[in-house]
């Protein structure tokens, strides 16, 4: 049914995973059913050299752990009530991540509709701590691998057009608020700003 992206998709260097990962679908399997978006939008995390990064001069705690291990990992993390999904990238111990921002709904819209309730359906999945929610992405996926279900990624479409800027909410960052590492498909509807 789904054509899920090999380990080998997610050795790329991390901006151009970044790019790359615009139009592939996440899908995420609960009890409840599964739930599933094109990714539409993607934040990289340069890692040690990179002020914005949770890994930022190769600060290694018990939430950063998995940044360490090889591409392809998932690594989510609280941000005040919100869980956030990352995909790890770069090499073994050069702790790189790119963000999912937004995705666009694709199947389970009756479940996402019911997680995200009230609110109008292009704010369903428009942020990062909105998809996790209508997708049932939790703290427990993290550490998981992304080429097999629960949570996993599948080959989706190629984006007519992609759109590069700044990334979103890292103000206090220095020079690093500025770097162009955020990439979205152009015009989307779900794009989160």
């Amino acid at each position: 049914m789904y054509n899920i992206l090999p380990k080998s998709f997610y050795e790329q260097p991390t901006l151009q995973l970044a790019e790359s990962l615009l139009g592939c679908l996440l899908i995420k399997e609960t009890p409840e059913g599964t739930a599933s978006g094109y990714i539409v939008e993607t934040e990289a995390y340069l890692g040690p050299e990179d002020r914005a990064a949770h890994s930022y001069q190769n600060r290694r705690t018990k939430r950063t752990e998995v940044m360490f291990g090889e591409a392809g990992f998932v690594y989510t993390y609280a941000m005040h009530t919100h869980c956030l999904v990352n995909v790890v990238s770069g090499p073994v111990e050069k702790p790189e991540a790119v963000l999912i921002r937004a995705v666009e709904p694709y199947e389970g819209i009756p479940l996402m509709e019911k997680r995200r309730a009230k609110q109008p359906r292009k704010n369903w999945t428009n942020g990062p701590g909105k998809l996790t929610k209508a997708l049932g992405i939790t703290m427990e996926d993290y550490g998981h691998h992304f080429t097999a279900p629960p949570l996993f990624l599948a080959e989706g479409y190629k984006p007519t057009e992609i759109a590069v800027g700044k990334r979103v909410g890292i103000e206090n960052t220095g020079e690093a608020r500025d770097y162009p590492w955020r990439f979205w498909v152009k015009d989307n509807q779900y794009v989160s700003r």
